[in-house]
């Protein structure tokens, strides 16, 4: 093992915290963070989802119902995934937010670190966000463990494509990283990459079928 690959939603953080701190605050302060580029984007996302027959609220020019929207449907979408991180920004910036990671979490990554093991982070929320929890936390600033950061961008968390690129930008062999997550299907992907995987099964997650997978309760197992 040379590699660690972390979700955060469930594996690293409460699910709890994504869905009724970090959710709630995004949904409430949509309409004072939009910007051009923001419309842009999602006008572009809404035209997609009424040519799919998805029904989506009309269309407006500050498209709030659709961004409320977006996130009902937990959408992975890049143009919302990027404005909600604008707007965590200004709530951990003023001191309305602070990231939440698990008791195991500060002390596997200065653990792992000891050990020469390079960890990085993928998931749907995007880059800015992911730095923003981790940089806040009780425990400090731990994106100092962290060297790399991947999001919806790389592409979806359930194609075996998305693995093969981060491998590539570790710049080490698939099977040198271990992904940890709390979603099997994410997991089955990285498998058909050739990673090594565990799931990690937290209070509150969503029941998940192990399969042929490793399950761990926390960090301290990853050895």
């Amino acid at each position: 093992m040379k590699g660690i690959l972390l979700d955060i939603e469930g594996t690293t953080t409460p699910i709890s915290f994504v869905y009724d701190v970090l959710f709630p605050f995004a949904r409430a302060h949509v309409k004072e963070h939009l910007g051009k580029d923001d419309v842009r984007a999602l006008r572009l996302e809404h035209k997609q989802d009424v040519g799919n027959g998805l029904l989506p609220p009309a269309w407006s020019k500050e498209p709030v119902d659709y961004v409320h929207w977006l996130m009902d449907q937990d959408r992975k979408s890049t143009p919302l995934k990027n404005l909600q991180g604008k707007i965590w920004l200004e709530g951990y910036k003023n001191g309305e937010l602070h990231g939440e990671v698990y008791a195991d979490v500060p002390r596997a990554l200065a653990r792992w670190q000891q050990e020469g093991i390079d960890m990085r982070i993928y998931s749907s929320g995007s880059i800015l966000a992911q730095r923003l929890l981790f940089s806040s936390t009780k425990d400090g600033d731990l994106t100092a463990f962290l060297s790399g950061y991947f999001d919806t961008t790389t592409g979806p968390k359930t194609e075996l494509e998305s693995y093969l690129s981060i491998a590539e930008a570790f710049g080490l062999e698939a099977s040198e990283i271990v992904f940890i997550s709390d979603i099997t299907r994410e997991l089955d992907a990285a498998r058909s990459a050739r990673m090594q995987t565990a799931l990690c099964i937290r209070p509150g997650n969503h029941p998940q079928s192990p399969g042929t997978h490793r399950t761990i309760l926390s960090f301290d197992e990853i050895r």
